[in-house]
């Protein structure tokens, strides 16, 4: 409406509205939205990460496992019957139905597929002037049709075989290296025997040479690189494997004694993923005995078709490893998600803190406690979901894996947490005070003090959880639920014995220790209940790394000692029969850098004992030199006893040698001195001077044993002075040791066993330069190869990511502590330097006020990290986790504990002083302000 003077009067319905209260508070604090978002979003991050983090490192864990099996392990073999009318085509429509009908439900591997027809049963060559190893064998041969064989070798000399006509010898071709070792020539017509039907022979027309021996298709197919050892003892000969064409498989047939058709269809373990393994593994089952296998032989037409596999063995290995390493892998993110949920309520008391005033002004003039709860709501809504919806895409972007459903879900806890911490902070607020608030708080202390303590209760009864039994959540929850019991525990007792320590510092002359431990024993209220959620942060992520820690560090030490009584020792040397270490090789040994005792002994396989009522045991021997060899069984506690025992005085032959017997052999003898007989026929008396239930030399006998001294034993029968293993402890290194062996070590083999040798190093089986029989092992080597299992080392992983991770958080707890203390604490070093203060004195008793919640946390979580390894160790296998069997138990340990307890008190510290300095900076004129209410 306009006036006569050209006035405009407004109406109602041009007035302003009222601007948004969100938009406005947001407006208002800028910088608190901001970290609030923040906070939000490395909180949904972690939480949705985590468990993404998890399935990928246990994905790559099973890979890494089943490929490291090989091509025969990680496969299915398909076989049946061949028929006299089967064709290579017709071998091709078997393998292309095969694949197509397990393909549909198994991701099958190109590499390492191989098909075709072989023989079960080797067919001597029994031509004249072969090479025989024996005069009871002759080289053997086996037959094998391959698919493409063309493709994987190359033709030397001659042709490639044809079809064989019926009645002549089979046209067959034979690795060049196989032709030299048996002295098989270029056309040679092999007589392989005979029967009923008339003599079989089969004509070499071709030699060839293999591309690839490593390529994994020739695993678990005979010799077709070149001419093996077989059988043993008097039975030992060559045999190799030739190939013929695929028009001859019904010449390979009347050929062969047992012949059969195989399919190899290896499995992909790069597409495994370790939540569908007991899927995979029951489909793999039912190919092998199922409805999947009465599939296969409708669909091939082949009602003999059998499928076997060693897959169903491997998955039940990988599932024992994955569930013994699953309760490591767990308790690291069981901790970080209990200090989250703290740090979300201490970050949420400290924005009540900077706006009680606020709050209870708006209640005041009239706002209800519904609106005022629902507004609040609005901007924790507006500022933490575009943050925890930015960090859970982040996550799901940067972390691919399959499968989502898990971290989702903890992404929308973590934000419902960030989103409800602030405005049930303040409903405590707006609700009225009760009387009876205190005992509401100790009955829920108490309530959960009974849950901690029926769950460890439950879990000492339980024990280990049985294979087979997944993820035990108490095994889980337990450590967690200790923590936080003993941090409410901290909670309840540090104020009281603070407030005690200031009552002690105030008798004495100095205000600074009595100012900092009275104000550490109240809050920034001035109340004499200080807020238990900084403390309690801290004690889970002290608690949760000690718990894990001790964990690792245990199968650490129980590994090295499993390895060490595999070994023998830290580093031990053994030959093969036909040799014997010389004393040259002893001698300098034992002068290597690290070594602090070691001797030499021989070891007798084939030893007996002899009663007096001639009753004969089989015993192995152990000759060895007494003090060294007691010391190197008291080093690693097996077979201890002293060297006293062995110090047999000299004699003639029938002064009896004492001996140490394995615990029930002497049980097995008649009463008098037991006569010792060695394979050569040599008898030696003993006398028993001890039991012992091992020894060194034998980690794992098998059968009873004994041990006798070496210098006795070896005057009354000369046959004992020799040496076959050299046992060592002390920090050795073995390459030196195996630069040793190479130089003086090492005996000439002749004969058969240099044929042994040869065959060894052709079939790959020396290591480390040294000649196949001559090994140097080492309890270090040894422990790492226990500890190189994947599945075993992502959990390891895992725990250490979430440790990482749960100690951001607890710094983050404190910074938060600081951040709420900070102006209080700022007003009053300002008021004391207007009476005298100097920055020392000032620094001074911010620490003292700080420190002891950091000593607190830090002892209390040590001793709790203490208390849930003596509480839960029976649950844990550590077997599985060190790989071997053992019957150690987890037992608490200072040095884990102590490491993330002294690093909680330096960072803490560190932190302190460091908010202290910029906070020493403010000019007191800043803080002095007229009308100041803190």
């Amino acid at each position: 409406m306009t006036t006569k003077a050209g006035t405009t009067v407004p109406t109602p319905s041009a007035a302003r509205r009222p601007a948004p209260w969100v938009r406005t508070r947001l407006r208002a604090t800028p910088l608190a939205a901001l970290l609030t978002a923040a906070l939000a979003f490395v909180t949904v991050f972690m939480a949705a990460a985590i468990p993404r983090i998890t399935d990928r490192s246990a994905d790559s864990a099973l890979r890494d496992f089943v490929r490291h099996l090989g091509v025969t392990s990680t496969s299915l073999l398909a076989t049946a019957q061949p028929n006299l009318s089967d064709t290579a085509t017709d071998l091709d429509t078997v393998q292309q139905k095969l694949t197509a009908e397990i393909g549909r439900n198994l991701t099958l591997s190109q590499s390492g597929q191989l098909y075709g027809t072989r023989t079960k049963t080797s067919r001597g060559m029994l031509n004249t002037g072969y090479a025989k190893l024996s005069d009871n064998r002759a080289p053997q041969l086996d037959l094998m049709y391959v698919h493409g064989f063309t493709d994987r070798v190359t033709l030397v000399d001659g042709a490639w075989p044809s079809p064989a006509d019926e009645g002549a010898p089979l046209p067959i071709v034979i690795s060049q290296k196989a032709a030299e070792t048996i002295g098989v020539k270029l056309g040679d017509v092999i007589d392989n025997g005979s029967e009923v039907t008339g003599p079989v022979r089969s004509r070499v027309v071709g030699l060839y040479r293999v591309n690839n021996p490593d390529d994994p298709s020739w695993e678990d197919a005979g010799c077709p690189a070149r001419a093996c050892l077989d059988g043993g003892g008097a039975e030992l000969g060559w045999k190799t494997t030739g190939l013929i064409d695929g028009g001859s498989l019904p010449g390979l047939v009347r050929w062969g004694k047992n012949v059969q058709n195989f399919w190899r269809l290896p499995i992909d373990p790069g597409v495994l993923r370790a939540d569908q393994l007991a899927q995979t593994r029951s489909t793999v089952g039912s190919y092998l005995s199922g409805s999947g296998a009465t599939g296969l032989a409708r669909q091939t037409n082949r009602v003999d078709l059998r499928v076997s596999s060693l897959l169903p063995e491997a998955f039940t290995r990988a599932t024992a490893r994955y569930e013994a390493s699953a309760p490591l892998a767990a308790i690291g993110p069981a901790g970080v998600a209990g200090v989250a949920v703290v740090v979300l309520c201490l970050a949420a008391a400290l924005t009540a803190d900077r706006r009680t005033a606020e709050i209870r002004l708006l209640q005041a003039r009239g706002g209800s406690r519904g609106g005022v709860l629902l507004r609040l709501l609005g901007e924790g809504v507006a500022t933490v979901l575009p943050a925890a919806a930015l960090g859970a895409a982040l996550a799901l972007v940067l972390l691919p894996t399959p499968r989502w459903g898990d971290a989702v879900l903890a992404a929308l806890v973590a934000t419902l947490l960030a989103v409800l911490a602030f405005p049930a902070r303040a409903a405590v607020l707006l609700t009225p005070p009760k009387a009876v608030a205190g005992w509401r708080r100790l009955v829920g202390e108490l309530a959960f003090l009974a849950v901690t303590a029926a769950a460890v209760a439950e879990v000492r009864r339980r024990g280990a959880a049985p294979a087979g039994a997944g993820l035990d959540p108490l095994v889980v929850a337990a450590p967690l639920l200790l923590a936080v019991t003993g941090g409410l525990l901290l909670a309840r007792v540090q104020p009281v014995v603070v407030g005690w320590l200031a009552a002690l510092a105030g008798r004495g002359r100095g205000l600074i220790g009595f100012l900092g431990l009275a104000r550490a024993s109240r809050d920034t209220s001035g109340r004499r209940r200080p807020s238990a959620l900084p403390l309690l942060a801290l004690v889970i992520a002290v608690t949760t790394t000690g718990f894990g820690a001790t964990v690792l560090d245990t199968v650490d030490t129980v590994r090295l000692r499993a390895a060490r009584i595999a070994t023998g020792g830290d580093v031990s040397v053994s030959v093969p029969i036909y040799a014997t270490l010389p004393e040259t090789f002893t001698t300098a040994a034992a002068q290597l850098p690290g070594v602090r005792a070691s001797t030499g002994v021989w070891v007798e396989n084939g030893a007996s004992l002899i009663s007096a009522e001639q009753e004969s045991v089989s015993a192995i021997l152990v000759v060895a030199e007494p003090k060294a060899y007691a010391e190197i069984a008291r080093t690693f506690g097996m077979g201890e006893f002293d060297p006293a025992l062995l110090a047999g005085a000299p004699g003639g032959p029938d002064t009896p040698v004492p001996a140490l017997f394995s615990t029930g052999l002497s049980k097995q003898l008649a009463a008098g001195p037991p006569r010792l007989r060695t394979p050569n026929g040599g008898q030696l008396r003993t006398t028993v001077a001890g039991i012992v239930a091992g020894t060194p030399a034998l980690p794992d006998p098998g059968k009873p044993f004994m041990v006798v001294p070496a210098g006795p034993a070896a005057e009354r029968l000369p046959e004992l002075k020799r040496t076959n293993k050299w046992l060592s402890v002390g920090d050795v290194d073995p390459e030196q040791v195996r630069g040793l062996v190479l130089e003086r070590g090492l005996t000439a083999a002749e004969g058969l066993a240099k044929l042994i040798r040869d065959e060894a190093v052709a079939a790959g089986k020396g290591s480390h330069g040294l000649p196949p029989g001559y090994t140097v092992r080492s309890s270090r080597e040894a422990a790492a190869v226990l500890a190189a299992d994947p599945l075993q080392h992502s959990a390891v992983q895992m725990f250490w990511y979430a440790g990482a991770a749960g100690a951001g958080f607890a710094l983050l707890a404190v910074l938060l502590t600081l951040v709420r203390a900070a102006p209080e604490r700022a007003a009053l070093l300002a008021r004391l330097r207007t009476m005298g203060l100097r920055p020392r004195q000032g620094l001074a008793l911010i620490v003292t006020e700080t420190l002891p919640q950091a000593l607190a946390a830090a002892v209390g979580g040590g001793l709790v990290a203490v208390a849930a390894v003596w509480l839960l160790g029976p649950a844990f296998n550590l077997s599985a986790l060190v790989g071997a069997d053992i019957g150690d138990a987890l037992t608490p340990a200072l040095l884990p504990v102590l490491l993330p307890t002294t690093g909680l008190a330096l960072v803490v510290c560190l932190a302190v002083m460091l908010e202290t300095a910029v906070t020493g900076r403010r000019q007191i004129s800043a803080e002095l302000r007229a009308g100041d209410q803190r």
